[in-house]
């Protein structure tokens, strides 16, 4: 069977993101960073984390409460990133450390903004009969 590019995650690759979401957001808790937009690691989340294939890269989808300070925190993340990358090695078993990239989780506001959407649609009353149309 061929495996093509758009497919799901393997179970391998979901097991991996979680324990690195995991080793991830025990090294936020820590909170022994320089810079200051990290300082109040309580604000941000980890959503999701989605390794490469081969398990060598990892994205990390994070946010901060209300969205505030994205850019600077993403920033501050990705300069930090090594830290990181020490504690996935030394709190996990994968056979090689994959390299982490943050990004902005937009998934929050996109779902906020579709129901907003949703909500605003007019909907005809279709209760009427046709009597009194």
């Amino acid at each position: 069977m061929k495996h093509h590019k758009h497919l799901e995650p393997s179970q391998r690759q979901l097991r991996a993101g979680e324990l690195i979401r995991h080793i991830v957001a025990k090294t936020m808790q820590k909170g022994h960073f320089h810079h200051e937009a990290l300082l109040n690691t309580g604000q941000i989340t980890i959503s999701e984390v989605r390794p490469s294939p081969d398990l060598k890269n990892a994205t990390i989808f994070v946010y901060s409460l209300g969205g505030k300070n994205m850019d600077e925190i993403i920033n501050a993340l990705n300069s930090d990133a090594h830290i990181f990358q020490k504690d996935i090695n030394k709190h996990s078993n994968l056979k090689f450390t994959p390299k982490v990239r943050f990004v902005k989780d937009d998934s929050f506001a996109n779902a906020s903004r579709i129901d907003e959407l949703l909500r605003d649609i007019h909907i005809p009353d279709d209760t009427k009969s046709s009597e009194e149309k």
